[in-house]
């Protein structure tokens, strides 16, 4: 999305949410879904229409997880750390993940394909450890796994 349809945007968001309990998170949540990130400039912006100071803004996109302030890669690998997977290999399957792209948790890699996260829990329990890539969970990974959802999230985007 071009910053020129930015503004429109966020003035809408705006006026939805503005009087309602709880505005600033749902204007984020919606900003965040629209770009996949909370950018610099929307932020700013977003505090002069809402008149929220700035620092506001920023408290609240670095409490939660849930907001990003840099732009995911193309491909977004979750690894479940919910009790079931982390009893089962969540964080080796995690580590192995970090070695093979050359990224911490949280990060993306240097061509932007993949960005690599862990999350709670996906509520698949049964299926664990678990790993979402781009909306589609697959159940008992392994070790030998990893390499092929890397090699497919770089061949299919």
């Amino acid at each position: 999305m071009s910053e020129a349809t930015m503004v429109p945007d966020i003035s809408r968001t705006v006026q939805k949410w503005r009087k309602k309990r709880g505005s600033l998170i749902m204007a984020l949540h919606e900003i965040q879904n629209a770009y996949g990130y909370v950018p610099r400039n929307v932020s700013l912006q977003l505090a002069q229409l809402m008149d929220v100071p700035l620092a506001r803004i920023y408290e609240v996109i670095t409490f939660y997880n849930y907001f990003r302030l840099e732009p995911p890669g193309k491909n977004v690998v979750s690894v479940c750390m919910g009790t079931a997977c982390y009893l089962k290999g969540a964080k080796e399957r995690e580590n192995e993940f970090c070695e093979q792209l050359g990224v911490e948790e949280g990060e993306t890699t240097e061509d932007g394909q993949v960005h690599l996260q862990s999350v709670r829990c996906v509520g698949c329990c049964g299926l664990s450890p678990v790993v979402v890539v781009n909306g589609e969970t697959m159940g008992k990974i392994g070790p030998e796994d990893v390499k092929s959802i890397i090699r497919k999230c770089r061949e299919e985007h």
